[in-house]
Parts: C-alpha cells; sequence; structure tokens
C-alpha cells in the first residue's frame, strides 16, 4: 500500500566538506509536490526571500497551502485538522488502485546545523484519511521510514536507525499524525544512531513549526477592534490592537515600520498611531502633521495590505500568531511567513518598498518570506530574491 504512494525517494547526497560551515537556525529550502492537487512531481527551491510567480490557475497558492501543511503536522496537528477537505488535495486525474483507494504525496527539506534533512509522506485520502507513508533521511541514511502493514488498524509500522546492537527499532505509530514529530517522545538516545535521528526530527520540527500564513484582509483592519492578546491574527484584522502594543515596546523597531509605511502610503506621513476610544476598543490613525489624522477605514486596500504586511516584517513571533519552540533560543530560531497574494491590491511602488523591506529582514536571518505574486519578472537577479516561476 504504501509503495502505491510513495514518490521515488532514491537518497543520493554527496557529503558536504568538513569545512563548510552550516546554517545555525534551520529553513526549509526544497518544497517537493510530488502529487498534490494541480502540481505533479515539482520542486520548488526555497531561499531566504522566495516569490512564487505565476498567472491565476498556476498553483501558486496550491504550494503555499502545502508548506503551511506540512508545518501544522510538524507542530503536532493531526491530519484531519490539517487538510478537512483531503480529496481536494488529490491530483484530479489520479484513479483509485483495486481497493478505491487515492492519496497524495508531499516533502521537504530543511538545512541547519544537521545538514540538509529531507521529509516526504504519502497521505492516503480516500477512502479514509490516514498518514500511509513516511521517510526521514540524512547524509543517504534512512533515518524513519513507516508503512501500512494492516490497514484495519489505525496504525503505521515504524523503523529508526539506532546504530547499535540493533540496526533499527521497530515499533507502532498512529496513522493520523507525522511520526517525524513524534520521534523526540520514542527514541532515547542511548546510541549514536538514536542521537543522530533525534537531531534531525528535531531540526525537521523546528523548521516547520515556526510558521506564520499571513493574507491581511483590508475590510476588517477598517474598524477599532477590543483590546486582546495583542498578537497578530493571520488576517490581521486586530491590526489597530497590535499597533497599539508595539508602539511602546521597541521605538526603534516602530521608527522602521512609520518609515516603511511613509515609502508606501500616498501623502504625508509623519506617525503612524493608535488610540483607545473609552469602550474597550482601539483604532489605528496615520498622523499627517498639522494635527491631521486619517482614520485607517479612509485608506485603499492596498495601502491596508503595505501596511499589515509591512508590520509582520518587522515584528517578531512574540507579536505574530505562531507555534514558537519555547525550548530552543531565539538565536536558533527563524521564523518563516507564507504571504498568499504577496502584491494584491499593491501598486509597483508598494511592492517594490516592500519586497526591498523584506530582503532588509530576511538578511539578518531571523525571519524568512514566501510570498506568492502574480508577477515577479522585474525581480529576477535582485539580489537576496529567489524567484519561482510558474508561467507555463
Amino acid at each position: 500500500m504504501a509503495e502505491a504512494y510513495l514518490p521515488d525517494m532514491t537518497v543520493s547526497s554527496p557529503e558536504a566538506p568538513a569545512a563548510q560551515a552550516r546554517p545555525d537556525r534551520p529553513g526549509v529550502t526544497e518544497l517537493r509536490l510530488a502529487a498534490f492537487a494541480t502540481h505533479r512531481r515539482v520542486r520548488f527551491p526555497l531561499g531566504p526571500l522566495t516569490l512564487v510567480a505565476g498567472p491565476s490557475g498556476s498553483g501558486k497558492t496550491v504550494a503555499l497551502r502545502a508548506y503551511e501543511a506540512l508545518a501544522r503536522l510538524g507542530s503536532g496537528a493531526e491530519l484531519a485538522e490539517v487538510f478537512p477537505d483531503p480529496v481536494t488535495c488529490v491530483p484530479e486525474r489520479a484513479r483509485p488502485d483495486a481497493q478505491r483507494r487515492r492519496g497524495f504525496r508531499i516533502g521537504c527539506t530543511v538545512d541547519g546545523p544537521e545538514g540538509p534533512v529531507r521529509l516526504d509522506i504519502a497521505v492516503q485520502a480516500e477512502p479514509e484519511l490516514r498518514i500511509v507513508g513516511e521517510r526521514l533521511t540524512a547524509s543517504g541514511q534512512i533515518l524513519l521510514e513507516t508503512a501500512l502493514r494492516d490497514p484495519g488498524r489505525p496504525v503505521v509500522q515504524a523503523a529508526w536507525h539506532t546504530g547499535g546492537s540493533s540496526v533499527v527499532t521497530r515499533g507502532p505509530l498512529p496513522d493520523d499524525r507525522l511520526g517525524t514529530a513524534l520521534l523526540p517522545l520514542r527514541v532515547a538516545g542511548r546510541t549514536d544512531g538514536e542521537r543522530q535521528v533525534l537531531a534531525a526530527a528535531e531540526q525537521m520540527v523546528l523548521a516547520l513549526r515556526s510558521v506564520y500564513a499571513c493574507d491581511p484582509r483590508p475590510r476588517r483592519m477598517r474598524t477599532p477592534v477590543p483590546v486582546g492578546s495583542g498578537r497578530l491574527l493571520r488576517g490581521c484584522d486586530n491590526l489597530a490592537e497590535v499597533l497599539w502594543r508595539t508602539r511602546s515596546e521597541c521605538g526603534h523597531r516602530y521608527a522602521h515600520l512609520v518609515a516603511a509605511v511613509r515609502a508606501g502610503c500616498a501623502g504625508t506621513v509623519t506617525d503612524v498611531l493608535a488610540e483607545p476610544l473609552g469602550d474597550g476598543t482601539v483604532r489605528a490613525l496615520l498622523d499627517r502633521g498639522d494635527d491631521v489624522r486619517t482614520h485607517l477605514g479612509l485608506l485603499g486596500d492596498g495601502e491596508l495590505r503595505y501596511l499589515a504586511l509591512a508590520l509582520v516584517l518587522l515584528t517578531g513571533p512574540g507579536v505574530l500568531e505562531v507555534d514558537q519552540a519555547g525550548e530552543v533560543p531565539a538565536a536558533l530560531q527563524s521564523l518563516t511567513v507564507l504571504a498568499d497574494g504577496f502584491d494584491r491590491c499593491l501598486d509597483a511602488r508598494q511592492t517594490g518598498a516592500l519586497v526591498r523591506l523584506a530582503a532588509r529582514m530576511c538578511e539578518r536571518g531571523h525571519i524568512r518570506l514566501v510570498g506568492a505574486v502574480s508577477d515577479a519578472s522585474w525581480a529576477f537577479g535582485v539580489a537576496g530574491v529567489t524567484v519561482v516561476d510558474l508561467e507555463p
């Protein structure tokens, strides 16, 4: 069963030179869609700043959807949470096998202190949702492999590298969760092999769980919002509340935000403000100088999306609604922002200013960005930008 879904995962990775420096912060360097919705046998190279470009219907949103799905699985989410409508992930022309089963395959590579680590998973979507195969590899070594042996039981048979008196250890894992995310709870780490497995799994999970999927919705950003946790929602509905919080937390970073807004919004901008209204809500305004203030409700969709994305790029995970690894020092973590429709409603000036801001922030290493755009021809050859062109 597993073999019917798993891609060709032959491992052939040359050993890196001993003196080659590895990244301090793990990051996803390749996304693979072996068979997922509109994509088959597609590889997306990912850098610190990646723009996925193509016309409507080319599969940009599908690619970001797959990345977010891997991120949620890496955070320990159940399969049904991640894929509430799994049949939409099955390639359109995929035919069921003799047991009427169909599925999809996705994977990624994460580079970091342990070197490149590769994860590939096969998911059965019909007749019932389950993970039927998973493989974790590093340095030409299969560290974890699972397969569905008994369709009547909600488990897969797993084998992970031991390197001791037994080459592998075998045991059951649930078929509704990513096995790689469960390894730290199952592997003791007594042998060098087990420690290698744990290090690779932890690198993969760390890179995947620090993801913030963002798609600002201007309509919801125009009205005052209640004061709450101060963590920015993925739709940026509570933008005014987050501005209220961040203004007093880091004056230097807030000054950068004001400069960015000045570059992307029409007219004079001397400050970006948030004020309480006395009823438990707060609203945001642009200070135009000379006692003139513009409520955000009067701004266009492009200006609001620009402001929200600039705020996302300039704030840290403590402000964004993400699942950070609290046990890992912030200096070793990198937050990945997934921005579908990154250039939606923006003009060329705003898009250029936002990408330049993203390049500066990504260069520092604490943030990565994967954005879907309709056109990125202007970005080919731009330093620090990786362009994935989906043009037919």
